[in-house]
């Protein structure tokens, strides 16, 4: 297998990144940030989910179907083409990628940052727009990442729970709109801009917080319990922070572990998207694990066109499918273990 070379330029910091054609990983840190052989069938179901993406984008850069003009999917359409490592300037999906940045930048508000109209979007436009700095050619980009994290952590520094909700001007705080603007400040941090240690701490102490007697990361504060979703979400969070250490981190993947029935509950991509990053930080043999099962699940699933559906619209089910398995490939720097 030819060897693939992603070079990006991150806060000045010169970054490649090698996947060889090696034997399948082991769990030492070295081997899993450098990646292993793709598997086949891997590949076979997301360039197929990737050829759906391109050719149903509208002209403006959105896409049909529920959710399809929200920035946030957008911009999560964005990673799932970063993700696979192609040259996001010159390769297959080039001019995809850049409609879609285009759409993103133009859903902000130009004077405080804010793009779309809930913090659901803003978040993961934004992770979009920092992990698109120094790899995507755009001179756009660096402002309004900058913009975008400075109005998240505005955010938060107002909210007396230090957390998220659908406003930026909101005082409650839930741990599914917390999960999209803490990991896009993550990745804005790990591609240079500023964002200050208080502000990962407040986070942290929010997902606490949330955390029930039995582990599980509730819907907001003292809530109790509220599924996979939050608890995966919650694990991916600590993960990101470099809190594996924590006793929240630990209950909370003990919790996840048990508590994975392979279906998600109600929002099973929501589920898959956070649970593949939570197990591959967690615990890469139980990634290992639930990765082989997340993608024949998809395989099975995976419409004739390429996509998936599951009630939140083509674009938004397919971005977060393929970004469940996106770990294979283990291009996108917050993906870093």
């Amino acid at each position: 297998m030819i060897a693939r070379i992603r070079t990006a330029i991150l806060g000045g910091t010169l970054s490649v990144i090698f996947t060889t054609g090696t034997a399948r990983a082991q769990t030492t840190d070295f081997q899993v940030y450098r990646g292993t052989q793709v598997p086949p069938e891997v590949e076979r179901i997301y360039e197929k989910g990737l050829k759906f993406l391109v050719s149903a984008q509208n002209a403006d850069g959105s896409f049909p179907g529920q959710y399809g003009t929200e920035p946030g999917v957008v911009g999560m359409t964005v990673m799932t083409m970063l993700a696979h490592g192609d040259d996001p300037n010159h390769g297959p999906y080039a001019k995809t990628i850049k409609n879609s940045i285009d759409y993103i930048l133009k859903q902000r508000n130009e004077s405080n940052g804010y793009i779309g109209s809930s913090m659901y979007n803003h978040g993961f436009a934004t992770l979009a727009l920092a992990e698109s700095y120094g790899a995507v050619a755009d001179d756009r980009i660096a402002p309004a990442l900058k913009k975008a994290v400075e109005l998240i952590l505005s955010s938060q520094d107002k909210n007396k729970f230090h957390g998220w909700r659908y406003s930026p001007e909101s005082q409650d705080a839930d741990s599914t709109v917390s999960g999209a603007c803490f990991v896009a400040l993550i990745a804005a941090r790990n591609a240079g801009v500023k964002v200050p240690d208080k502000n990962i701490e407040d986070a942290m102490k929010f997902y606490t917080d949330c955390q029930s007697p039995d582990g599980g990361i509730g819907y907001m504060p003292r809530s109790g319990g509220h599924g996979n979703a939050t608890t995966a979400i919650g694990v991916a969070a600590y993960a990101y922070a470099r809190k594996k250490d924590a006793p929240t981190f630990a209950k909370a993947l003990k919790a996840m572990k048990g508590g994975d029935d392979g279906n998600g509950g109600g929002y099973p991509f929501y589920y898959d998207y956070y649970a593949a990053q939570g197990f591959f930080q967690g615990d890469f043999k139980a990634w290992q694990t639930w990765n082989d099962k997340q993608v024949k699940r998809l395989a099975d699933m995976q419409n004739d066109d390429g996509a998936w559906d599951a009630g939140l619209g083509p674009a938004t089910c397919t971005a977060l499918a393929l970004l469940s398995i996106a770990l294979n490939y283990r291009y996108l720097p917050i993906y870093e273990r």
